[in-house]
């Protein structure tokens, strides 16, 4: 039942043991989030293996997956104007576990000999479209909290912005250590589709338990009156007129697409050319978990006084000496010097691949403080839209420039000049930094 939205909450009790369980909400979904590597790292295996897929195919399909993740500035419209039975905020999560629990469950219960490429695309997408659905709602939750004003620290429930956007940061970074370590070692053991059917009760876990929290727990800033669509839409489409948010989100967005992504074909090098087994891929996902988790510590003690134009184009640059590392690693020149394969794919892939998104921690930050009040779901799963599409357009570029080289799942002499490309593409975006406005600026905004 839709409904407007609900008065503010009383007083809680003194006896009541958990006042507000914003923590265990976010905790909890920024959990799931990055747990959600475990099915994907299965997915892998199983087009490789089990569908015998190419890696340009692979590739094309876990881009085409992401689609959904595009659509997320329409459910932040939605979730910031549409109140279900008086929340705008619990039934969304609550929507988006369903979504993910029901599709990893038809896929872990289908017969592996019935499975079509064109079934298994559809249960991807549905799942993401429930994962895209929750991360929205989540995301509006962290940017919400963070534009309330300060309060004495006598106030034990009050966050930050900082503080909250590094605990739900950990809080996935713990997910994705878990998950990529179960990952690696169950794979060999317990075969793929267990995988997807522990993710599909992990998910339904999630449910139950967000089903039995009211949002007005939470302590969210309510609105006096209800927000129609077409208000919502306009208020997003006056804040995306803003220069500095407009450039920002162009800048991000640009950075990331004009990248060739070469996952698949990286995938396939590693596992085919190279024959490194699922478990030495979980560990170097985990070490590249552990790098974001480390990472969100030092920003949070010692960087947030960096300014984000700064820090952001420097992650940029060090994304390209990676890349040219790697163009090295393909062409043998670490073995020649002594070190392993494995030790190289542990530590420098496993970074590399989380690099992308380290740039998302300031930048996230730096959108929250320019976000104007009302619509932070709807500008905050804008910033989502426009990141998940420029990662679908680096993946489809990736493709196209692995087959202009002319790699394929067995001949990868074309690789190192495709991560030479790669690699040179990494440091254009750098010379438009200057579009990220400077902190000073974000604040005069703010206040503004």
């Amino acid at each position: 039942m839709v409904s407007s939205p609900p008065p503010p909450p009383p007083p809680p009790s003194s006896g009541d043991k958990d006042p507000n369980p914003t923590r265990r909400i976010l905790g909890l979904g920024f959990w799931i989030q990055g747990f959600r590597c475990l099915p994907w790292m299965a997915i892998n295996f199983f087009l490789k293996d089990g569908l015998h897929v190419d890696p340009s195919t692979l590739q094309l399909l876990q881009n085409s997956a992401n689609l959904p993740m595009v659509g997320k500035p329409l459910y932040g419209v939605i979730s910031d104007a549409v109140y279900i039975s008086g929340q705008h905020r619990i039934p969304y999560i609550a929507i988006g576990a369903f979504l993910q629990s029901v599709s990893w469950l038809a896929i872990a219960i289908l017969s592996p000999s019935g499975i079509s490429i064109v079934t298994l695309s559809l249960c991807l997408l549905l799942s993401n479209l429930g994962a895209s659905i929750a991360e929205v709602a989540n995301d509006a939750i962290v940017a919400e909290i963070g534009k309330q004003p300060a309060v004495p620290p006598k106030k034990s429930h009050s966050y930050s912005l900082g503080e909250l956007q590094s605990f739900v940061w950990i809080a996935s970074s713990a997910g994705g250590v878990l998950g990529n370590l179960l990952g690696g070692i169950a794979i060999n053991i317990y075969g793929p589709q267990a995988m997807f059917l522990l993710f599909s009760l992990t998910v339904a876990l999630q449910l139950f338990i967000i089903i039995t929290v009211r949002e007005s727990s939470l302590n969210l800033p309510k609105s006096s009156s209800r927000v129609g669509l077409r208000k919502q839409l306009s208020e997003l489409s006056v804040a995306l007129q803003k220069p500095e948010i407009a450039c920002s989100i162009t800048w991000l967005a640009a950075s990331n697409a004009i990248i060739p992504a070469l996952t698949g074909t990286m995938f396939f090098y590693q596992t085919q050319y190279l024959n490194i087994n699922s478990s030495v891929l979980g560990i170097t996902k985990v070490f590249g978990q552990a790098a974001m988790l480390l990472w969100s510590v030092i920003y949070n003690r010692f960087l947030k006084s960096v300014p984000s134009k700064k820090l952001i184009a420097a992650i940029q640059g060090v994304m390209a000496v990676f890349m040219l590392s790697d163009v090295l690693f393909v062409k043998g020149v670490y073995r020649s010097m002594g070190v392993p394969d494995l030790l190289y794919v542990i530590v420098f892939s496993g970074l590399l691949e989380v690099l992308f998104f380290f740039k998302l921690l300031p930048f996230n930050i730096l959108m929250a403080r320019l976000c104007p009040s009302g619509c932070e779901g709807s500008l905050m799963a804008f910033v989502a839209s426009a990141t998940a599409l420029s990662f679908i357009v680096s993946g489809y570029l990736g493709v196209a420039l692995s087959s202009f080289v002319g790699v394929t799942g067995s001949d990868f002499s074309g690789f190192p000049r495709a991560l030479l490309i790669q690699a040179v593409c990494t440091v254009l975006p750098i010379y438009w930094s200057s579009w990220i406005p400077d902190d000073k600026t974000s604040k005069n905004r703010k206040n503004e």
